[in-house]
């Protein structure tokens, strides 16, 4: 993302330039390195007009890179507040403190209260912990849920999957196939059968072998499809769910916004799932989702592999939306 913005931003004309507006700021004294490590000797103090023109320019780049309209009016805010009245010079010393503010900016935005998954299912009595995953057609859920599955039991967690997605034998055959590979158990019933019956068996199959967790997969649905959202609320009542996880597609860019948003109203969310960020050069999508949601992103799919499920970290993500390419 930042190498989009940084061409945008840069790629005009220089504030310091004798040319409209930034003719009129006044050159700062000669000073030594500022504490934030920005060379401020013979700097300009940034005017109000410049200001609005680069936020202007990193608003256009923000929109492009799929971050919603909410959530550049609050890195707009954060970014004025930080910068307005600054002295610097223009050029690397002007990149470094627009680049350090919009770090800020992103990294208030991405660290929700975190959720330590691990902790909270072995604290929860009785087992099982059921965590339900919901979410629109086409996001990878179904492979979310068996990369869950192989991460939990990395976390020495014994699992059972819920193949509610009842809609599709070609998902329920999915999971029976990921069940096998991993050996984890897969509860099923017939094509067409009750989905909240499914995962109802789930959990007392999980119940009586003492097992830690229940993944319960659910139909990929339309947010506007009013009787499958109906469906995945009788699964909450017959089940209920310590743990409700939005899985979008980073790809989907604002349509993920609005997925998740109507989820949110409809269930209810606790936490996110990312899928194809390894796809995604953009990152919008997780911005825009943690901060219309004020939810954590728990995970992020970044391969087809059952390993690519990783444990969100802020940090990494705004060392990726920083970077020129994409960060490892």
């Amino acid at each position: 993302m930042w190498s989009a913005i940084k061409a945008r931003l840069f790629g005009s004309s220089k504030p310091d330039e004798p040319t409209g507006s930034a003719a009129s700021e006044e050159p700062a004294p000669a000073t030594a390195t500022s504490p934030e490590g920005l060379t401020e000797g013979f700097g300009r103090r940034i005017s109000d007009d410049t200001l609005d023109s680069v936020l202007e320019d990193l608003e256009i780049a923000l929109l492009q890179s799929d971050v919603a309209l909410p959530v550049v009016e609050r890195i707009r805010k954060d970014l004025r507040k930080e910068l307005a009245g600054r002295k610097v010079k223009w050029g690397a010393d002007a990149e470094a403190a627009i680049r350090s503010s919009f770090e800020n900016s992103v990294r208030a935005i991405l660290s929700q209260p975190p959720i330590d998954l691990v902790a909270r299912i072995r604290a929860q009595e009785p087992r099982p912990y059921i965590i339900l995953l919901v979410g629109v057609n086409g996001t990878g859920k179904t492979t979310t849920v068996a990369k869950l599955a192989h991460w939990l039991s990395r976390q020495q967690l014994s699992v059972a999957i819920a193949a509610g997605d009842t809609f599709r034998a070609g998902a329920i055959e999915q999971l029976l196939v990921h069940g096998e590979r991993l050996g984890i158990k897969v509860v099923r019933q017939q094509e067409g059968s009750d989905p909240a019956a499914v995962a109802f068996d789930a959990v007392a199959h999980a119940r009586a072998r003492h097992l830690d967790v229940v993944l319960v997969d659910t139909a990929g649905r339309q947010h506007t499809n009013e009787n499958l959202v109906e469906e995945a609320k009788k699964i909450r009542r017959v089940v209920q769910p310590h743990l409700t996880l939005f899985v979008g597609d980073a790809l989907s860019g604002n349509d993920t916004l609005e997925q998740a948003k109507q989820f949110q109203k409809a269930l209810g969310l606790d936490g996110l799932i990312l899928t194809k960020l390894d796809a995604d050069a953009k990152g919008g999508a997780a911005l825009s989702a943690t901060y219309v949601t004020k939810k954590p992103l728990l995970f992020v799919g970044v391969g087809q592999g059952y390993e690519d499920l990783r444990p969100f970290d802020p940090d990494w993500m705004v060392r990726r939306l920083l970077s020129e390419g994409t960060a490892s």
